[in-house]
């Protein structure tokens, strides 16, 4: 007898299974006819534990848009997510839309009310938000002159209150960090937690700015 063991151009091998309604459980069923409907197929298969015949009707998922509003920290837009009707969705699912990756924050059923997971033919409406990039918002300030800006890092890129950044070609200092809950002159927070940072000119550059305008 030939060694499959060692021999690795053996295919493996393909078992049917499907639910015994006389075993109550999953077994593997011979199939005794195939008859292909559509893009699909109808199987007559005997169980190989009971010798029950029954009845397989094989389809193809059907696929499904669920309306989806998808979040960029301040930005949002509206956005239909496909998926096979009968897959599983649970919250804190990850998925790819437009080559970007998001996390499922809710899911709402027919009724608008949340649910932690639902087949996806089920969903009325989702919300996620983006998880591989954050864009940070910025306040940059010299003088009495502030400019708005933004920088695009990791989620979990670590800022903290008093560090040196460049930014546009020049060095920044962090004096505050705003995350949602309010300013902090001190610590450090992740991308993701941060809603705005605050930059100001550090000391020794305004005090070399002023020394030249003297000048």
């Amino acid at each position: 007898m030939e060694d499959t063991d060692t021999d690795t151009d053996v295919d493996e091998e393909l078992v049917d299974v499907a639910v015994c309604p006389k075993c109550s459980k999953m077994t593997e069923h011979e199939v005794l006819r195939r008859t292909m409907k559509g893009n699909g197929e109808d199987l007559l298969a005997r169980c190989v534990q009971c010798s029950n015949v029954q009845n397989l009707q094989l389809r193809p998922p059907k696929p499904v848009f669920i309306k989806t509003t998808l979040s960029d920290r301040m930005d949002s837009k509206f956005a239909l997510v496909d998926s096979d009707d009968d897959e599983l969705i649970c919250k804190d699912d990850y998925f790819q839309h437009d080559e970007l990756t998001y996390k499922i924050t809710r899911i709402e059923d027919s009724t608008s009310k949340e649910a932690k997971k639902l087949e996806a033919s089920k969903i009325s409406a989702m919300w996620a938000v983006r998880v591989d990039r954050t864009i940070v918002p910025l306040t940059m300030t010299q003088g009495e002159i502030s400019v708005a800006g933004s920088i695009e890092c990791d989620p979990d890129k670590m800022f903290s209150c008093g560090a040196i950044m460049q930014m546009n070609g020049r060095r920044w200092r962090i004096r505050a960090l705003h995350t949602g809950k309010g300013r902090t002159l001190n610590g450090k927070r992740v991308a993701n937690e941060i809603r705005r940072i605050y930059l100001h000119v550090p000391e020794d550059e305004n005090e070399s700015s002023k020394t030249n305008y003297r000048r």
